[in-house]
């Protein structure tokens, strides 16, 4: 399976969707974590979702799709095992009208797949999930590009300054909290500013430093 086809916005943390008290979700099974996140949200009734998922989506399902004896047999397994194939985050099981409580087989199979499984409260519709993902999403859009104006700004400031050199690298290493260094043409270091680099990390960059500079 190629890798996720995601979207290039913020991803937006699991942990930030389960934060909001007016959505009331639950995680009940799967892995948690700031590292967990969602590029969107998707609403299928498929049994097997699998051709219609691009990778990174929160499923929503009813459970329309769940056969009686499904409880028995690997029903769930094959499902579970299809939406981690394609790449997908999460999963959000809604209670009501369709069924009572989350199936406890669902709930095994997000286990041992390691898929993160959201009860979905019958208050909450999915169209309000949606909407919330694409709020976060726009809230952690709006927050990277006020940072990247921000770093801007304070490098155009930098330059400005007497020593602009010095300046920009330290401005550089806060902004990224490492280490930034200038190399002249022949190879050699003229200036940095932050944490220094390890010297296995310092030597490959004087390396790259002869590999790009000009004849």
């Amino acid at each position: 399976m190629p890798d996720p086809a995601v979207p290039p916005t913020p991803p937006v943390p699991l942990a930030s969707l389960l934060a909001r008290e007016d959505l009331a979700l639950r995680q009940i099974a799967g892995p948690s974590g700031p590292g967990i996140v969602i590029h969107w949200a998707h609403t299928s009734e498929m049994s097997d979702p699998y051709p219609y998922l691009l990778g990174g989506e929160l499923l929503l399902t009813a459970g329309v799709h769940i056969p009686e004896a499904a409880g028995s047999g690997t029903y769930f397994d094959d499902y579970v095992s299809r939406i981690v194939a394609a790449g997908g985050a999460a999963l959000g099981f809604g209670v009501a009208p369709v069924h009572d409580t989350v199936p406890r087989a669902l709930v095994a199979a997000c286990e041992a797949y390691e898929l993160p499984l959201l009860e979905v409260p019958p208050q909450t519709t999915f169209s309000g999930v949606a909407r919330a993902v694409w709020q976060l999403m726009a809230q952690a859009r709006l927050a990277e590009l006020r940072r990247v104006t921000e770093a801007q700004q304070s490098l155009a400031a930098a330059a400005s300054r007497p020593d602009p050199v010095a300046s920009v690298l330290r401005q550089l290493a806060q902004r990224i909290g490492g280490w930034a260094v200038l190399y002249g043409p022949e190879g050699s270091r003229i200036a940095e500013a932050g944490r220094a680099a390890g010297g296995g990390v310092s030597g490959a960059l004087a390396e790259l430093a002869a590999v790009v500079r000009p004849d």
